[in-house]
């Protein structure tokens, strides 16, 4: 069942694309669309503001431009921005993002690897995990979507499709604890 939300989202994501491709600008969209979304998980008064109706457009479009222009955003990712603010579907922005992401990925031929690891990982390590996934199965393009799980003690678990391989420290005590737990006792 799809809510509004996601039919807008998917409306405006295709918009995008599709104009970042006829201006040959789909990557530097994609980067932008990543970075996003990172400065909206990562700032949640950003979100309260932007979201917040009582907060005049205005202001909203100024923060936008200076959040652009600080981030080194595309023009084009720029003025969807200012459009969405325009139209009042800033609401429906992670729901693009998403809608976004796998339009890109389809047209892209790009897989998503969700990595799981107890703390944040730099640029490099995330190349570094994407290059070995793109060796071990040869997939065209690999996508790294990090995801901070603290449980993890140390580590990292890296899902791709309906495989995942568990790095991590706690995965490493789980093992052995159920090997300790299935072998035999010695009198």
């Amino acid at each position: 069942m799809s809510t509004e939300y996601d039919l807008v989202g998917s409306s405006y994501a295709n918009a995008l694309v599709n104009l970042a491709q006829e201006k040959n600008v789909l990557e530097e969209v994609h980067a932008d669309v990543d970075a996003l979304q990172s400065m909206f998980n990562d700032n949640q008064g950003l979100k309260d503001l932007l979201f917040n109706p009582c907060v005049a457009v205005e202001k909203k479009n100024e923060v936008l431009k200076s959040l652009g222009k600080e981030a080194g955003l595309n023009q084009y990712t720029i003025n969807f921005l200012g459009l969405l603010l325009q139209q009042d579907r800033m609401m429906a922005i992670e729901t693009i993002f998403t809608a976004f992401e796998l339009q890109y990925c389809r047209l892209t031929d790009t897989q998503v690897a969700t990595v799981r690891s107890a703390v944040k990982l730099e640029q490099e390590q995330q190349f570094l995990i994407a290059k070995k996934l793109q060796e071990l199965c040869g997939a065209k393009n690999i996508k790294v979507k990090p995801v901070i799980d603290e449980s993890l003690i140390a580590g990292f678990i890296v899902e791709f499709g309906s495989s995942q391989i568990d790095l991590s420290v706690k995965g490493q005590l789980d093992k052995i604890t159920a090997e300790l737990q299935s072998a035999p006792a010695y009198a």
